[in-house]
């Protein structure tokens, strides 16, 4: 019996985030919401291309085909467009052979507000406000930044890489760097609060059910030494020494682990990010989501105390 929803991993993915819409939202901007649903009714059998986030949802579907009997992770559509409109998403999504078969529609409206109907650990999209409400009514959200779509179909590896504070843990220790920028105040308190771990941060949950899917993954390679494991998990943080000691507690203390940890110490994150070819990388600062060939899918978790507003 498949695992029931409660228990699995489960992904709520806008079609905005899932295909390039940029044809069909333009004309939604220019010529309004009457227009755009002819546009997509006429279109719905003409496939969408892929997205930035379609190769990482992908890859993160076929854990399923190794896992058959439990089938431990799902991705749900969570759209604002009518049934009707989101018919073409459907119909691609069948066309690229992905096991998508639960849908929200809600037809103009924001579908954040059903994350939690779905046992949702992250919910990606391209509409800002979306991903601002969800976090700020306590959901896992980001918001998938443009870039250059590369699905190599020969790399079946799923790698995802995160930011650590204000993203897998809270902004705790950087509201005390961001007081007066100061690392030697930073790394201070991060020396007096070495044994004590960060409490969770927005994808904390995310985190946590990508490490089961790891240790199952684990117990596959047991049973049968032939297995190639599919996930490979990275931390790419700002932090460096002697900070690094509470990354390291607050993990321990959760039970999980990463494939690679780096501490840059402020040096630039693109340096990892263009070896290790993340097919998903989330930070809570824009300045670091950045790669020199723009084909690094980035997400934005604007959380925390790095993104309010600055005092005037």
């Amino acid at each position: 019996m498949a695992y029931p929803i409660e228990n699995k991993l489960v992904i709520g993915i806008a079609s905005s985030a899932l295909f390039d819409l940029s044809a069909s939202h333009k004309i939604f901007l220019e010529e309004g919401e009457e227009s755009y649903r002819k546009y997509q009714e006429a279109q719905h059998d003409v496939v969408l291309d892929k997205g930035v986030a379609f190769p990482f949802i992908r890859r993160f579907l076929s854990i399923n085909q190794h896992f058959a009997g439990e089938a431990p992770v799902e991705v749900v559509l969570l759209s604002r467009n009518s049934p009707e409109t989101g018919l073409r998403v459907m119909n691609s999504i069948a066309h690229y052979g992905l096991d998508i078969s639960r849908a929200c529609f809600v037809t103009g409206n924001s579908p954040y507000t059903y994350l939690p109907a779905f046992n949702t650990s992250l919910f990606l999209t391209a509409h800002e406000e979306d991903v601002r409400n969800a976090l700020a009514a306590n959901f896992p959200a980001g918001l998938v930044l443009p870039s250059r779509i590369e699905d190599d179909d020969n790399d079946n590896e799923l790698r995802v890489a995160f930011d650590f504070d204000g993203v897998i843990a809270d902004d705790e220790s950087e509201t005390v760097f961001k007081r007066n920028n100061n690392v030697d105040e930073f790394h201070a308190h991060e020396r007096e609060r070495v044994a004590v771990p960060h409490q969770p941060g927005p994808l904390a949950a995310l985190f946590q059910k990508l490490s089961h899917m790891q240790r199952l993954e684990e117990q596959a390679q047991q049973r049968d030494p032939s297995y190639r494991k599919i996930l490979r998990i990275a931390i790419i943080t700002a932090r460096s020494a002697p900070a690094h000691e509470r990354v390291v507690t607050t993990l321990k203390s959760w039970g999980v682990s990463a494939n690679e940890t780096f501490f840059l110490g402020g040096m630039e994150k693109a340096r990892v990010l263009s070896i290790l070819k993340p097919h998903i990388f989330f930070d809570d600062q824009l300045s670091h989501l950045k790669s020199a060939g723009g084909n690094i899918p980035m997400v934005h978790v604007p959380f925390g105390v790095a993104n309010r507003p600055s005092a005037p």
